[in-house]
């Protein structure tokens, strides 16, 4: 089964793409995570995606496009995979199926994890990771036992550049504009599945899991 998380930055498509990776056995393919390692790294690549993502802007298209054609070629993908971040743009969406078609493959069902605006604010600039292990904390939702430091190894948490209150906002009105009209492209194509982020973690899998069927 091949599927795409969609909803806009904080919504919880990584969440809920971990649990869903171990229920279905496919990869969870995270392009978020895919930059932020390059990024770490210094790469070419990364250092060029950090120029957009501490920005709150889209990385370019070609460059995207490139990391996940390459990633869907993996032997791991032939049973289906998760894409989480991806598609952002209805040219993505586009080029995706272009590459999907030259393999036989389609895309099953796309997720759209909605949750309102304000809630996604305070999720995103409440956010605290490890400087070291690289844990996810939240300061309302899962502190860390001490305050700044992490439960794990101890190292220092601080706030990724892309989640200052100022960053955020940019990061959403970016989604509003150039991401919402992929909710029309894949209502066309009929595989579009809307489900309320607002509730409780378990819920919204149990939810995405209820509409997906037994296609384990």
């Amino acid at each position: 089964m091949n599927l795409i998380l969609f909803g806009a930055p904080g919504a919880g498509k990584g969440t809920q793409a971990l649990e869903l990776a171990k229920s279905y056995q496919i990869p969870h393919i995270s392009t978020g995570e895919m930059f932020r390692q390059a990024m770490a790294k210094h790469t070419p690549m990364g250092d060029e995606a950090a120029k957009y993502i501490n920005k709150g802007n889209l990385v370019p298209d070609d460059v995207t496009i490139g990391i996940v054609k390459e990633r869907l070629s993996n032997p791991d993908c032939q049973n289906g995979f998760i894409l989480d971040g991806f598609p952002r743009t209805t040219f993505q969406a586009e080029s995706l199926e272009k590459i999907l078609q030259e393999s036989n493959k389609k895309i099953d069902y796309v997720i759209d994890i909605d949750v309102n605006q304000d809630a996604l604010i305070q999720r995103l600039t409440g956010r605290r990771m490890c400087s070291k292990c690289g844990a996810s904390y939240h300061i309302i939702h899962r502190p860390s036992k001490i305050e700044g430091v992490c439960d794990e190894c101890g190292n220092e948490l601080y706030i990724r550049k892309d989640d200052n209150l100022e960053s955020v906002k940019t990061r959403l009105e970016t989604y509003q504009k150039q991401t919402k009209p992929l909710i029309d492209f894949y209502k066309q194509r009929d595989c579009l599945v809307v489900i309320d982020g607002n509730q409780d973690i378990k819920k919204v899998f149990a939810d995405i899991v209820s509409k997906l069927g037994d296609n384990k």
